[in-house]
C-alpha cells in the first residue's frame, strides 16, 4: 500500500468525495482544498507527494495556481496533476509544454484511470518507487528485467523501441510532438531529424499488431503520437 499524500484541489465537494474514495481504496493519505487559499494553508503545513488540481477554480484558473507552485522554491518540485474538462487537446499541450502541470485527466475519468495515471507520474517523479511493471490491456512491460510481454508471452524489442514504448505507456493518454519524444526517449543532446520517431513508432507497431495492440499507439494529427485505450 502506498503511504504516499495527494492533495485534491477541486471547488466541487461531490467530485472530492469521489476522488477522495478512490484514493484511500488505493491507500493514498489525503488531503482536500475547495480554493486557492486552502490550499496554501495545506500546502505550507503540510506538503503533499502530489496535488490534483482542477483546472478551473473559482477566482483563479487551475493552470494560474499550478504556475505560481511550480514558481515557488518551496512547491516547485511537488507534481502536479490537472483534472481537465474535456476540451482543445492542444491547450492542454501547451500547458504541459510551459512546465505547469506534469500531466492531466479529462472529465469524466474511471477511478482505475486516475489512480494509473498517479502513480506514473510518482514514478517519474521518485525514481525508487520505478520497481513496479506497467500493465494495460494485457500489455505489460517490467522496467526492472526490461522484458516486455502481452498475456504472459514475451516479446522480442529492441532497446530503443522498449525506451519509446516505457515512456509512451507511462505517460498515458498525453500526445507528444516528435521534437519531445526525441528529447525525453533518445535525449536532449542527441541530434536527430524527426522522421526518426517515425521509423521506431512503425517498428514498434509491427511488434505489437499481431494482438492488435498496435492499435494503442495512436497518431494525433497535427501533434505527433500518444498511447492510449481510448479511441
Amino acid at each position: 500500500m502506498s503511504t504516499a499524500t495527494i492533495l485534491i484541489i477541486d471547488d466541487e465537494p461531490d467530485i472530492r468525495e469521489i476522488i477522495r474514495f478512490a484514493l484511500q481504496n488505493a491507500g493514498y493519505k489525503v488531503l482536500e482544498a475547495g480554493h486557492a487559499e486552502d490550499a496554501r494553508k495545506l500546502l505550507a503545513s503540510n506538503p503533499p507527494n502530489l496535488i490534483l488540481l482542477d483546472w478551473m477554480l473559482p477566482g483563479r484558473s487551475g493552470l494560474e495556481l499550478a504556475k505560481q507552485l511550480k514558481q515557488n522554491s518551496k512547491t516547485k518540485d511537488i507534481p502536479i496533476i490537472m483534472v481537465t474538462a474535456r476540451g482543445e487537446e492542444n491547450d492542454r499541450i501547451q500547458g504541459l509544454e510551459k512546465g505547469e502541470a506534469d500531466d492531466y485527466v479529462i472529465k469524466p475519468f474511471s477511478p482505475r484511470e486516475l489512480i494509473s495515471r498517479i502513480k506514473a507520474v510518482l514514478r517519474r517523479t521518485n525514481p525508487e518507487d520505478d520497481n513496479d511493471s506497467i500493465e494495460i490491456k494485457g500489455l505489460n512491460i517490467d522496467h526492472i528485467s526490461r522484458r516486455v510481454t502481452i498475456n504472459g508471452q514475451r516479446l522480442d524489442i529492441a532497446p530503443t523501441e522498449y525506451r519509446l514504448l516505457h515512456y509512451l505507456m507511462t505517460h498515458p493518454d498525453r500526445a507528444f510532438t516528435r521534437s519531445q519524444l526525441l528529447d525525453r526517449v533518445w535525449g536532449s543532446q542527441v541530434y536527430l531529424e524527426e522522421r526518426t520517431v517515425d521509423v521506431h513508432i512503425r517498428r514498434l507497431r509491427k511488434i505489437l499488431e499481431p494482438t492488435e495492440h498496435d492499435q494503442l499507439l495512436q497518431t494525433v494529427r497535427g501533434v505527433g503520437y500518444r498511447f492510449s485505450e481510448k479511441d
